[in-house]
């Protein structure tokens, strides 16, 4: 005879959580020897002072490891883990350290969690172990009165007609042992990761500084990706530009003897090629320039402002290098305020400021152009989500008439 599945896991789920209530019994009664021997010596000397304080000290020291011990047979028993609340941040002094942990609320909820609710949940652990022990016995009591010698087994029509009685109780009480054992042991999950574990407010900093860590990884991933594009541009599909561009020019020079049409068509792809390669370095500088990589935002905006047709004042200030991400954020919003002073402004000259202040780099383009720049337009929006996504601050200042700056400040703590 086949067991039907979902037969078969009931059972295992109920062996295994009544093994959970059974295992938790001794655990939710440890404290209990120490509350009758506090009740019983101090009603017996009188002296309650010391009574509550010897108590109190065992409480203080047993609660830990009971709770180490609680988190063992959850995760053990029925695959819940309980977290460790975050460590506080450690005092110098060992006994400074020790009353910040005893004044916290965490120690106080797993105090409570063992002396008020462990016996409770002790009481109810109980009433599911005799639940389970009363429905073995029942139903097993038919088939145990039957298999004892004739002249043991007892007689009479009562006690024949109670027997099936009693199995059928027993078996009831079994197939209600499951869902007992469920609800007891998933009040007892439920309560314990809310007060052995963190509480709401560290499982929402946990998570918010595990996104942060996942953000940061993610920005490094693609300023990383941004490089490799950059290096295969310009090792790979620029060099070859370069060299295309290089035998139209022999072509035109070694060969006088070309038709004019094929001339002009070979000076028409050799400006094109040029044209090419021009418009592949400023993207590939757009990209990822490779000197902000080898020698830092300082030298990659002195290149930056020598490229730009209007006088450019830089002042660059940094205690030491600041992290890839800080540098190519800072590299592209001056870019993109230095572009826009060029095309759009009408400035005749632009100050660049950059000052490495504690642990932030402030950023700061000023020009003298004819201002009303829209922060809401496409190239600012996107330099504000730029430095957003180093928990930056972007600001825009850009009355009709000017001048306009735009100012970044961006975390640099290693």
């Amino acid at each position: 005879m086949t067991i039907p599945a979902g037969v078969r896991r009931s059972a295992l789920r109920a062996r295994r959580d009544t093994g959970f209530l059974a295992a938790g019994v001794p655990l939710h009664l440890a404290l209990v020897p120490v509350w009758s021997w506090a009740v019983t010596t101090a009603a017996r000397t009188g002296d309650w002072l010391l009574t509550v304080s010897v108590s109190a000290a065992l409480i203080l020291l047993g609660a830990p490891v009971l709770t180490a011990v609680q988190r063992v047979r959850y995760r053990a028993l029925i695959g819940v883990d309980v977290p460790r609340p975050a460590p506080t941040a450690p005092e110098r002094r060992a006994w400074s350290s020790a009353a910040r942990r005893l004044a916290g609320a965490r120690s106080w909820c797993q105090i409570g969690y063992h002396l008020v609710l462990g016996p409770l949940f002790a009481l109810l652990e109980l009433l599911v172990l005799a639940l389970a022990a009363a429905g073995l016995a029942g139903a097993v009591v038919y088939a145990w009165a039957w298999a004892l010698p004739a002249g043991v087994r007892p007689d009479g029509v009562g006690y024949l007609t109670r027997l099936p009685v009693c199995t059928a109780a027993g078996l009831l009480l079994l197939c209600a042992l499951p869902w007992a054992a469920r609800a007891v042991a998933g009040a007892e999950a439920r309560l314990a990761l809310g007060l052995l574990g963190p509480s709401r407010a560290q499982r929402l900093q946990e998570r918010v500084d595990q996104l942060a860590v996942s953000r940061t990884d993610l920005i490094e991933a693609v300023d990383a990706e941004r490089r490799r594009i950059e290096r295969d541009l310009h090792d790979g599909t620029q060099q070859r530009l370069v060299s295309l561009a290089v035998n139209l020019g022999l072509a035109m020079a070694t060969r006088p003897d070309l038709p004019s049409d094929a001339r002009e068509v070979i000076a028409g792809a050799h400006q094109e090629a040029k044209e090419a390669i021009a418009e592949l370095n400023d993207l590939v500088r757009g990209l990822h320039p490779a000197v902000l990589e080898d020698r830092g935002l300082d030298a990659a905006l002195s290149g930056l402002a020598a490229r730009t047709p209007l006088p450019v004042r830089l002042r660059v200030d940094l205690e030491e290098r600041v992290a890839s991400s800080v540098e190519s954020v800072a590299y592209f919003v001056i870019s993109e305020a230095l572009t826009n002073a060029t095309k759009h402004a009408g400035a005749k000259r632009v100050e660049v400021i950059v000052r490495q202040v504690g642990e932030v780099l402030r950023v700061r383009v000023t020009d003298d152009g004819l201002g009303g720049a829209d922060a809401a337009g496409t190239g600012l929006a996107g330099l504000a989500k730029r430095v957003g996504s180093l928990d930056g601050a972007f600001h825009v200042s850009s009355p009709v008439g000017g001048p306009t700056t735009i100012t970044a400040e961006l975390p640099c703590a290693r």
